[in-house]
């Protein structure tokens, strides 16, 4: 029989949060508008988003938004009374530690929290069920990947292939991400004190020495960079 969102929630005692950092600039979008902002069937990509993760019985979930942002807290949200909101910072690893922070005053230091891009409106309710699943099961920190499909070619300089990569032990990340709280808001912060470029939440656990698992996800999760993308989340939305 089928695990439901709501029976895979009550497996565990510790509650489940999610995190979403959106105080980016979206350059490569836009000079001018917001992504997360940007309107597919009716709702903009953030309200699809929260949707998305609000499949999962969730005890709250942070938005962290930009200091000028004046729009988001108006938006309509499924499960408004769970939602928090906190400044983001300059970088996406400033908002997460922002928004773990603040977490850290109204949930447990071993609560699971999943941080998710606020411009990937289309992960799947089965890919979200099986990352939280592994990572309570196992007790492993996790994230949603895929293995990587294509040839991969190194250029070192110019436009001339250096080598070609191996790609057999190669995934492409995508979010969520999931850890306990304690664990994640320590590694990000050690991170950041040494100087190590963190380009999502495992980087600052593998730094850490945290095991970090992978839950295969799905290629439709994807993150929306370029105007065109908008077209192809709302073919995907439609098709799922």
């Amino acid at each position: 029989m089928k695990k439901t969102a709501q029976s895979l929630n009550s497996q565990f005692v510790h509650k489940l949060w999610v995190v979403i950092p959106a105080a980016g600039s979206g350059s490569r979008f836009s000079k001018t508008e917001l992504k997360q902002y940007q309107m597919i069937q009716d709702k903009t990509v953030l309200e699809h988003t929260v949707a998305r993760l609000n499949t999962l019985n969730l005890s709250g979930y942070v938005l962290a938004i930009g200091a000028q942002d004046t729009f988001a807290q108006t938006l309509n949200f499924l499960n408004q009374q769970h939602a928090h909101f906190c400044q983001g910072g300059t970088e996406r690893v400033d908002s997460v530690l922002n928004a773990l922070e603040y977490l850290s005053h109204i949930a447990e230091p071993n609560d699971w929290v999943l941080v998710h891009d606020a411009a990937r409106p289309c992960v799947s309710l089965d890919s979200l069920q099986a990352l939280v699943e592994h990572a309570t099961q196992t007790g492993h920190s996790a994230i949603l990947a895929i293995p990587v499909r294509d040839t991969l070619k190194r250029v070192v300089t110019g436009h001339e292939i250096n080598a070609t990569v191996d790609r057999s032990q190669l995934w492409q990340a995508q979010t969520p991400q999931m850890a306990q709280l304690a664990v994640l808001k320590s590694a990000i912060e050690q991170a950041l004190q040494d100087q190590i470029c963190i380009t999502d939440e495992a980087s600052a656990l593998e730094y850490a020495g945290h095991r970090v698992d992978v839950v295969q996800g799905r290629a439709d999760n994807i993150k929306i960079t370029y105007p065109d993308d908008l077209d192809l989340a709302a073919l995907i939305l439609n098709a799922q």
